[in-house]
C-alpha cells in the first residue's frame, strides 16, 4: 500500500535515525514531517499558504465575522475586562486574526481597544508573514506576535482553527487481544511501518480512562501532545473561555467499527491518501481529533465542557443572532452579499466542512456560560 516513495531531504535524515537509534514512533515521524525546522511542511522558506486543502479561513471574511460576534459575547459575559487576551493558538499567516481585528476594528470599537490579540506561531516563515497581515493593529498596540502562547493571562479566550488534527500522534493496532503500537522503520524500499510493543504505558491509560476498547485489527491513532496541551492551556488561563474548532469525534464514535483503520491521512496537491511515507516533509498529515479527551484532560486544569456542536449548528446559531447581517449588510454590493452567501453555504454544509467540523467551548471561573453560538436552532 505505501508505494511511490520519493527520496526528500527530511527522509534522508530520518533514514540515518533510524539506522542509528532503531525505529521511531509514527508520533516523532509526524512531529519531523510537519515541524523540522528545515524541511517541515509548516516550516520551509519556500512554504506556501494552504494549497493542499480548503480551510475554514478561506471563506473569509464571513468565517471571521461570525467568529469575532462569539469572541465579543464571550467579553461581555466576562464583565467586559479590559484588557481581554484573545490568544490564537496555530494563528498561521494571521488571516483569520486580519478578519477578526478588522472586523472589531470597524464594528465594535470598544470591544477593539479592549482587545490584547496574540497571534501565536510557532513557524518562523509564517510569522513574518503574519507580521504584515497585522501591521495596523500591531502598531495599534492591539496585536502581538509569538511563538508560544504566554504563560498567564488574566482573563481571555484561547482559539484555534484546525489546530489540534495536526499535532503528531502514536499510532496503535489491536493484535490477538493486546495493544500494539506502529512504529517507522526503514525496509528496503525506504521507511515502512514496523509494530512493536507501546513506547509509553501512557498510551493504554488514555484508552482505558475513556472506556476504550480496539475490535481485533483495528488501527487507530492517540494525540498524547493535544491532551496535554489542553491541560497546559487550562493551567495557563486564569478565567475565560477555550474555544477549538477542529474535524473529530467523541471517543466512542471516533474508534467505532466505522473507523477500522484509523483517521489518518495525508494531504498534497488537494487530494488525500494514506500513503504517510510516500514524501516526507512534502505532504501534509492529520488526524481526527478527540473531544472527549480535550474534555477531560481539560476538566483537570478547571476547564469545564459549555458546548460541543457541529461547526453547522454553531455559525448557523451566530448568523441568526445577528440576523445575518454579515451576509447582507449595507456596505455589501450584491456581489459581495452573493459571494457571502455562497461562502456561508460552504461553511455549514452538513455533508461537508459544516458536518465534520467540530466546535468545542469550555470556561473557567465564568458564571453564566451560555452563548449565542451554542444556541439549538
Amino acid at each position: 500500500m505505501h508505494h511511490r516513495r520519493e527520496s526528500t531531504p527530511l527522509a534522508l535524515i530520518l533514514a540515518e535515525r533510524i539506522r542509528f537509534h532503531g525505529p521511531i514512533t509514527f508520533a516523532e515521524y509526524m512531529e519531523a514531517c510537519l515541524y523540522h525546522p528545515e524541511h517541515g511542511y509548516y516550516a520551509k522558506a519556500d512554504w506556501q499558504p494552504r494549497e493542499d486543502y480548503f480551510t475554514n479561513v478561506d471563506a473569509r471574511p464571513v468565517f471571521g465575522r461570525l467568529l469575532a460576534r462569539q469572541l465579543r459575547e464571550m467579553w461581555t459575559r466576562l464583565g467586559s475586562p479590559i484588557p481581554f487576551s484573545l490568544i490564537e493558538a496555530g494563528a498561521g499567516t494571521g488571516d483569520l486574526a486580519k478578519q477578526i481585528l478588522d472586523f472589531a476594528a470597524q464594528q465594535w470599537r470598544e470591544f477593539y481597544e479592549a482587545l490584547e490579540y496574540v497571534a501565536v506561531e510557532r513557524s518562523p516563515v509564517r510569522r513574518v508573514a503574519q507580521r504584515n497581515a497585522l501591521a495596523a493593529h500591531l502598531a495599534a498596540g492591539h496585536a502581538k506576535s509569538a511563538a508560544e502562547i504566554p504563560d498567564d493571562f488574566a482573563c481571555g479566550c484561547v482559539f484555534s482553527n484546525e489546530l489540534l488534527d495536526a499535532m503528531p500522534v502514536h499510532w496503535v493496532t489491536e493484535e490477538h487481544g493486546e495493544l500494539r503500537e506502529i512504529y517507522v522503520a526503514q525496509g528496503n524500499s525506504g521507511l515502512c511501518e514496523q509494530t512493536r510493543p507501546l513506547s509509553s504505558p501512557a498510551l493504554s491509560r488514555y484508552f482505558a480512562e475513556q472506556g476504550i476498547e480496539l475490535s481485533a485489527g483495528q488501527r487507530a491513532e492517540i494525540c498524547l501532545a493535544a491532551a496535554k496541551w489542553m491541560e497546559e492551556i487550562g493551567r495557563k488561563l486564569r478565567r475565560g473561555f477555550v474555544l477549538t474548532i477542529d474535524y473529530g469525534h467523541q471517543a466512542q464514535e471516533l474508534y467505532d467499527e466505522r473507523h477500522m483503520r484509523g483517521t489518518l491521512l495525508a494531504y498534497e496537491g488537494h487530494r488525500a491518501s494514506e500513503d504517510y511515507f510516500r514524501a516526507p516533509g512534502e505532504q501534509d498529515l492529520t488526524a481526527h481529533v478527540n473531544f472527549t479527551a480535550m474534555e477531560r484532560w481539560g476538566r483537570r486544569a478547571g476547564l469545564v465542557p459549555v458546548g460541543l456542536t457541529s461547526q453547522t449548528d454553531f455559525l448557523l446559531a451566530l448568523a441568526r443572532h445577528s440576523n445575518f447581517e454579515d451576509l447582507q449588510s449595507d456596505r455589501m454590493d450584491r456581489n459581495q452579499q452573493e459571494r457571502a452567501r455562497l461562502l456561508f453555504k460552504t461553511l455549514i454544509h452538513p455533508e461537508g466542512m459544516g458536518g465534520t467540523f467540530q466546535v468545542l467551548i469550555q470556561h473557567k471561573r465564568v458564571d453564566a456560560a451560555h452563548l449565542a453560538g451554542l444556541d439549538p436552532l
